[in-house]
């Protein structure tokens, strides 16, 4: 996808599988996916591709998020986002940003391996909520320590939107974790947003109240989550999140108060 002089590839790492209704419900409802079923395996399961963006434009080289890593657990399994990039002509010492969405396990695994930085030449960046509650607070993970502890001495922390680069921004749009951050792109008319986690199916676009099970408030998540789709329906803004079906952007068509994604 290209917003103006900047462009935009899905770079893939691997894919998760989860049991749908495990991870994505509806307040009172016991089977919300009975309307839903062409979007899942037929064991019942949502395939959720991994991997990160490379975003692309002057003398810029970002990449946001960082995949799941070399990692294997049965149910997530990456290792292929050095190979992807490669195929885009971009090594390690080429990115120059990798900024984070959140800081969740499955977005922060090429961050570092075996203790060093994967990206060597890069400043990362997160926003200073996330820090605390996933790397040095009481919700701490170990993930996320193993993963972003090698790299704090490249680490800068943000607590405002702020612009990395023209045409690049950052949003913090808090619910889904304390930091998450919506990065948006435009140029040349256009605009593309970068969801990260804010939403992780194509069916939360028309499903108002749904939520995950990963939302640390689910009622900010909702609300952040319906008011890019209903901006996005009004306009011609692109969306991608990081768990959609092959990465891909699309629109929101919206119809006597419905809702729906369309890939584009």
């Amino acid at each position: 996808m290209r917003i103006g002089d900047i462009e935009v590839l899905a770079v893939m790492d691997g894919t998760g599988t989860e049991r749908a209704a495990d991870i994505l419900t509806r307040p009172g409802v016991d089977d919300p996916w009975a309307c839903h079923r062409h979007h899942l395996g037929p064991d019942g399961t949502l395939t959720l591709p991994l991997g990160a963006f490379l975003v692309r434009g002057g003398e810029r080289t970002v990449l946001v998020d960082a995949g799941v890593g070399p990692h294997d657990d049965g149910r997530y399994r990456g290792g292929a986002l050095l190979d992807s990039l490669a195929a885009h002509g971009t090594a390690p010492g080429d990115v120059t940003d990798v900024v984070f969405t959140h800081l969740h396990f499955d977005h922060v695994g090429w961050a570092s391996v075996e203790g060093r930085p994967v990206f060597p030449n890069a400043v990362y960046r997160a926003h200073r909520a996330d820090w605390q509650h996933f790397v040095t607070g009481d919700a701490a993970t170990p993930e996320a320590v193993a993963k972003l502890s090698p790299v704090e001495g490249r680490l800068e922390l943000f607590d405002t939107d702020f612009t990395l680069a023209p045409g690049i921004d950052a949003l913090h749009l808090p619910g889904h974790t304390p930091g998450t951050t919506v990065y948006v792109l435009s140029g040349g008319g256009r605009r593309a947003l970068l969801l990260g986690d804010v939403v992780h199916s194509v069916v939360q676009f028309g499903e108002r109240d749904w939520q995950v099970v990963w939302d640390v408030d689910p009622a900010a998540a909702s609300a952040v989550r319906n008011r890019i789709a209903d901006r996005a329906a009004d306009t011609d803004d692109l969306l991608v999140a990081a768990h959609l079906p092959g990465m891909r952007f699309g629109r929101i068509l919206a119809a006597d108060g419905h809702r729906r994604f369309v890939a584009a």
